[in-house]
């Protein structure tokens, strides 16, 4: 069993993650693939979490993937929340997510929204039949398809239809978001095995952000139950035990390279980051004294690091960073090592270029 330290796990994760070579800029979906999707519930955080790991591309270049070239998709797919998705496996990652149970077929749920699976069927349908050829906000499509519930914010009633692959979101409309048919909007989809789409999940996640155990997959990807240990059962004949600190963990046995890079580099993360969502344990990145910190901001309190807007050394957070007037703060708990003003200069610049 090979032994490897958290700082050789950091400066992998950090390369995988696009951190420390931005791709170009002819492979912005393929980025997103390779990070298992970027969170979306905060699409301006998403565009410059995009925007850090693609280089020269700013947001206006995000925009244009998701409206003009449709290449990405926004939508719901894992743990329940909207993401990034690459438009050309929207169906992958839909099948993924829903799993082979999809929750809108339990009874809890059916009788938490006073549904039966006919009237479930049913609204289903007249939401797909009111899309038809339409692109159209909460409001336009609650009247279309009768149903009021429909212009809740929580899309508790759009969300199942997303990871059918049927619906996702359209160009906003000034303030107001919309939503769209999928298979007209970037075309038709294949069918996916939703136990093959979930084993080649845990693949990428391995090679995004392995070493890991059963649980640091269970807390990423949102699966359930028994899945994520089923699922590492099921591909054991693919994985290898290393020791990460002494702690045992997993990694693909055709992957087990990486390793030797240098984590050096600063980076301003926006919320709900990749990176930081990914990492699992949190301890190795969050010293003490920036855990304490988020504990007593009201966002981290309730979101923990992944709320807030960090700032990131060498793959460890020591401090935090937010817009005000057009400018960025930057509030340091861990001091800055010395001789490095210049990189997060650059840092602070990169993001200022993006939102250009």
């Amino acid at each position: 069993m090979s032994d490897l330290t958290w700082r050789q796990v950091i400066a992998r994760r950090l390369a995988r993650s696009h951190l420390l070579d931005p791709a170009p800029r002819t492979r912005v979906a393929d980025v997103v693939r390779d990070v298992g999707l970027i969170q979306a519930q905060v699409l301006s955080a998403a565009e410059i979490g995009l925007c850090l790991r693609v280089h020269g591309i700013t947001v206006a270049d995000v925009r244009h993937e998701l409206y003009q070239r449709r290449s990405l998709v926004k939508t719901w797919s894992l743990r329940g929340t909207l993401h990034l998705v690459p438009a050309d496996e929207l169906g992958f990652w839909a099948a993924a997510s829903r799993g082979p149970k999809p929750f809108w077929e339990a009874r809890e749920w059916l009788a938490k929204h006073d549904l039966t699976p006919r009237r479930t069927r049913a609204l289903f349908d007249a939401i797909a039949d009111a899309l038809d050829g339409r692109c159209l906000t909460r409001a336009e499509l609650a009247h279309a398809a009768g149903e009021e519930r429909l212009r809740s914010g929580w899309g508790e009633l759009l969300g199942p239809l997303a990871l059918q692959g049927r619906l996702c979101y359209g160009e906003p409309r000034g303030a107001n978001v919309t939503f769209v048919r999928a298979d007209q909007w970037i075309g038709g989809r294949a069918e996916v095995d939703p136990a093959d789409a979930r084993r080649e999940v845990l693949r990428r996640y391995l090679r995004a952000y392995g070493p890991a155990k059963p649980a640091d997959f269970q807390r990423w990807s949102g699966f359930g139950g028994d899945a994520p240990r089923s699922l590492f059962d099921e591909l054991a004949a693919e994985l290898e035990q290393v020791r990460v600190d002494g702690t045992r963990t997993w990694l693909l046995k055709d992957d087990l390279g990486g390793f030797d890079r240098e984590a050096r580099t600063i980076r301003l993360l926006p919320q709900y980051d990749a990176y930081v969502i990914g990492f699992r344990p949190r301890e190795p990145i969050l010293p003490d004294s920036v855990e304490v910190h988020v504990k007593l901001d009201p966002k981290g309190r309730f979101e923990s690091v992944t709320g807030m807007s960090p700032l990131v050394v060498d793959g460890v957070v020591t401090g935090f960073w937010r817009r005000a007037k057009g400018q960025i703060e930057v509030e340091h708990v861990v001091p800055l090592p010395r001789g490095r003003k210049r990189e997060l200069q650059a840092g602070v610049a990169r993001v200022h270029e993006a939102l250009t």
